[in-house]
């Protein structure tokens, strides 16, 4: 049951970077399923987690929006890794205060990024 929760919850995040790239480049569902050669209802599925995608389709998608294939499948480099825990141990060794006052930095900006798509 686990298994099954984590998978659903992967399809759910894939299909959600993928809208998000979608919109991005103003395409609606139909616009991108005729240029992947797909239907628009497989694009929907996609999109809201309802299934999986073959290799092909999913290969077809990353090529018709010009996605970087590791951002869609939310894979994060090495190099970001690296910088992600320097930053991390950085506010660590900051007083107490000075660690809320970074987090609370970091909170709003994230939530302005994410009312901006």
């Amino acid at each position: 049951m686990v298994g099954r929760r984590a998978e659903s919850q992967e399809l759910l995040l894939l299909g959600e970077r993928i809208r998000s790239q979608r919109i991005k480049l103003c395409l609606s569902q139909e616009a991108l399923a005729e240029k992947a050669g797909i239907s628009a209802n497989t694009v929907s599925r996609i999109e809201g987690g309802q299934m999986s995608m073959g290799i092909v389709t999913f290969i077809k998608l990353v090529q018709v929006m010009g996605a970087d294939a590791n951002d869609l499948l939310g894979i994060v480099p090495e190099l970001e890794k690296r910088q992600y825990q320097d930053i991390f141990y950085r506010i660590s060794h900051l007083k107490a205060a000075d660690q809320k006052i970074v987090l609370r930095t970091v909170e709003t900006l994230v939530d302005s990024l994410h009312q901006g798509r």
